[in-house]
């Protein structure tokens, strides 16, 4: 197989590979490194997803199927809804447990089911669908994404996946976006952070490895103008999220659609001091502002207030601000 050595694709964490793409016309907007070979790590499990889809769409399997777990779907690790051999769980479940908690062990028996009770068969599979849709970067070993030398992808290669996911299957598109489901009576959370903190976000996964590094793929979509955008070997998770968010802002801005304001004034009023204020309300968990987005504000106090987040459960806070100042918040931990 052509590419590089294990060794030297593990080396490429902190150099980013990304790209943009417009979902229609298939344009790409802004691109770094985007066929560089690189481990998709959970990534993979939107492979293991279109065939499922593709499967679904052709009457081969249905959402209400049982799907049987065997000893080696129940084995896989880290990440899992805890299987046990022996068990079942519905088609459905297993795609919300590949889109939500990234379950290794969903996808392996997802994977058993749709390649005909073997792992390395399905693995086939996709490989062959990858090479079918363009994808000519890529190979896989197995459907979950754990570790495996030879299992690799690249940006360019999962952005013609996800746009071939969202023209096809627009039936199914919509479990990208499930904040979380509810599995024998645990609630399973998604561990998509742009879900909660970018403006027009809908889906679609995040991925990681030690080899890999921090994984995302993201659709946005904004006064009819669709995005895709993917980034791959991130150090940590929130420079995944924030890289992200940079690239798409730049996409949507290409297209020519008004930027989300990043602030926006929730109330004015005055202190008890009699000094002019505004209460200032973030866009997103992720909004932060400069003196170009605050120009043109009306005079406030520097005190510290809430900030409220349209998409957040966790508290912040702003100083209140005089005309060119900054807003300062409080950040939460991101988890994804």
């Amino acid at each position: 197989m052509a590419g590089f050595a294990p060794q030297a694709r593990a080396q490429y964490v902190g150099q980013l590979s990304s790209i943009v793409m417009d979902a229609r016309t298939g344009a790409v907007l802004s691109q770094s490194n985007p066929d560089l070979q690189r481990y998709p790590a959970s990534l993979t499990k939107l492979m293991t997803l279109y065939l499922a889809f593709k499967g679904l769409r052709a009457g081969q399997v249905s959402l209400d199927q049982t799907v049987p777990v065997s000893a080696h779907a129940a084995s896989m690790e880290p990440s899992k809804l805890g299987l046990v051999p022996g068990s079942y769980l519905t088609v459905e479940q297993a795609v919300l447990g590949l889109v939500t908690k990234s379950a290794n062990d969903a996808a392996c028996a997802l994977g058993e089911l749709l390649g005909g009770g073997d792992e390395v068969r399905f693995a086939d599979m996709m490989t062959r669908q990858a090479h079918a849709l363009g994808m000519t970067n890529t190979t896989f070993r197995n459907a979950s994404g754990l570790p495996n030398a030879e299992q690799v992808t690249s940006a360019r290669d999962l952005a013609i996946l996800t746009r071939q996911i969202i023209a096809e299957f627009p039936e199914y598109y919509h479990y990208f976006a499930v904040p979380a489901f509810y599995f024998h009576g645990r609630q399973v959370p998604n561990h998509d952070p742009m879900l909660r903190v970018y403006p027009g976000a809908d889906g679609l996964k995040t991925g990681y490895t030690a080899d890999a590094g921090r994984n995302l793929v993201t659709s946005a979509i904004r006064e009819n103008v669709r995005l895709i955008g993917v980034v791959l070997g991130a150090r940590t998770n929130p420079q995944r999220s924030a890289v992200m968010a940079s690239l798409l802002d730049d996409g949507f801005h290409q297209e020519g659609v008004a930027d989300v304001p990043r602030v926006m004034v929730l109330a004015r009023g005055r202190t008890r001091h009699g000094r002019a204020a505004i209460m200032l309300a973030a866009a997103s968990r992720s909004a932060g502002a400069g003196p170009e987005q605050l120009a043109e504000l009306p005079v406030a106090s520097r005190r510290h207030t809430s900030l409220r987040h349209g998409h957040a459960h966790l508290p912040a806070h702003v100083h209140m601000v005089s005309a060119g100042h900054a807003v300062h918040r409080h950040r939460g931990a991101n988890h994804g």
